[in-house]
């Protein structure tokens, strides 16, 4: 989950909720600019944090209880299997751009840790075998993970509070045309990227947010039960040429 610290307490983004905006985020992209396999991309950008949700979790507090933030998770083996089964369970091709991400989230922890280790060298022959078996080349296959990965890297500078005032920019990610965009808040408060990479000059994003007012928590199932009780509220994003 993700977790903002703000005046009225915590506020919570599922994992899921981000998924869902990051999907959202795609649906736009340029029609010419699109892979080819374009349903099964987008819903491998919308389920790629789908292999948990946090009202199964028992591990959603720190030791001071508050909320754990996803940036302070390490790799979690049965997470991640769980998330390739989950994948593989609808194509070898989103199976395959999972694998990519899980290997782009981890691959820096893998050299300290013979778990992560051992699970990416797993997968890694399984990429293999999946391009081989859907007959497309390693290139394509990155070229839409960096699609992905763009999508994800937007999501989150936005669930987590990360635009930038007095109309600064700030970089989203090379996207999969290796270009560096660039994310802005425009004078009348709508935003805008540069270049701009969308079909559509004008459109609207939603995210589900959950407000906590509590700061610390005795147990899990406390924070749990919390959470399933909390005001939904959603944010808006206008995003213009």
């Amino acid at each position: 989950m993700i977790v903002n610290y703000t005046e009225q307490g915590w506020e919570i983004v599922l994992q899921r909720s981000h998924g869902l905006l990051a999907a959202q985020i795609a649906i736009h992209w340029q029609k010419a600019l699109r892979p080819e396999r374009w349903v099964e991309t987008i819903i491998a950008i919308a389920d790629h944090d789908d292999a948990q949700t946090e009202l199964e979790a028992d591990d959603l507090l720190t030791e001071q209880g508050g909320p754990v933030n996803f940036k302070m998770k390490k790799f979690d083996a049965e997470h991640c299997r769980r998330l390739h089964d989950f994948s593989l369970s609808k194509s070898r091709y989103i199976a395959l751009l999972t694998s990519i991400h899980m290997a782009f989230l981890h691959s820096a922890e893998a050299e300290s840790n013979p778990a992560a280790k051992r699970f990416l060298e797993e997968e890694k022959k399984l990429q293999v075998k999946w391009l081989k078996e859907l007959k497309i080349t390693a290139e394509e296959a990155n070229k839409s993970y960096g699609l992905m990965e763009w999508c994800d890297a937007l999501s989150l500078l936005l669930a987590q509070h990360d635009l930038q005032p007095e109309h600064r920019v700030i970089e989203v990610s090379r996207g999969p045309d290796d270009k560096q965009y660039k994310l802005m808040t425009k004078p009348d408060g709508k935003l805008t990227i540069n270049p701009w990479p969308f079909e559509d000059d004008s459109f609207l994003l939603s995210l589900e947010c959950r407000l906590l007012k509590r700061l610390q928590f005795n147990s899990c199932r406390q924070f749990k039960k919390e959470l399933q009780q909390a005001m939904v509220t959603e944010k808006i994003w206008q995003f213009e040429r």
